[in-house]
């Protein structure tokens, strides 16, 4: 970053380390023994392509994935436009599940759509209550989302789930990019 740029108040974005996602069956421990918050099994991968020629190749690359993982992911497209990549696994395998979902990641990476890749999601439950630990890869960074209705949130326990689990999980300490995913696959 030049002199410019720091007068400007610009700064350079936090390029993503999808190898973090990896550090979610440690968190997962954590999150369990002190909170009582247990992995769903599921979790999912968001992106939004732009109109146009790079949405049709985003598309037939997303198609090709699809097939050849012999349908351990599904796709669905939310109210707001954005494509969601769902794995389904079984509660006890996020080891698995996190492989998979970082292989999607990389898939998408390497065949040059890492811009369009917006966050991993990765759902938990105490038996009452969902959560979502969500990954954000323009910021390179995780924050708890707790969704209590349909436009509602749970920003204590967010904030209480941050002080559990901040050790193990390299979190967004602006607040503001802690963005709703309401109606997220899983949650």
């Amino acid at each position: 970053m030049g002199l410019l740029d720091i007068l400007l108040g610009r700064s350079k974005a936090v390029p993503p380390n999808l190898d973090q996602l990896f550090s979610l069956p440690s968190a997962a421990i954590t999150l369990e023994t002190a909170a009582g918050y247990r992995p769903t099994g599921s979790g999912s991968v968001c992106f939004k392509a732009a109109e146009g020629g790079g949405f049709s190749a985003l598309r037939d690359e997303v198609d090709k994935l699809l097939a050849l993982d012999n349908g351990k992911f599904t796709s669905t497209t939310d109210s707001f436009g954005f494509t969601w990549l769902v794995r389904e696994t079984t509660p006890d395998d996020l080891e698995g599940l996190v492989t998979d979902l970082h292989a999607v990641n990389t898939s998408l990476v390497d065949a040059g759509f890492g811009a369009a890749l917006l966050c991993t999601l990765v759902s938990f439950t105490n038996g009452t209550r969902s959560l979502g630990l969500v990954y954000l890869y323009k910021r390179g960074s995780w924050y708890p989302f707790v969704p209590v209705g349909a436009d509602r949130r749970d920003n204590a326990t967010e904030l209480q789930i941050k002080s559990i689990v901040g050790a193990d999980l390299r979190f967004e300490p602006d607040l503001a990019r802690w963005f709703p995913v309401y109606g997220a696959p899983g949650l």
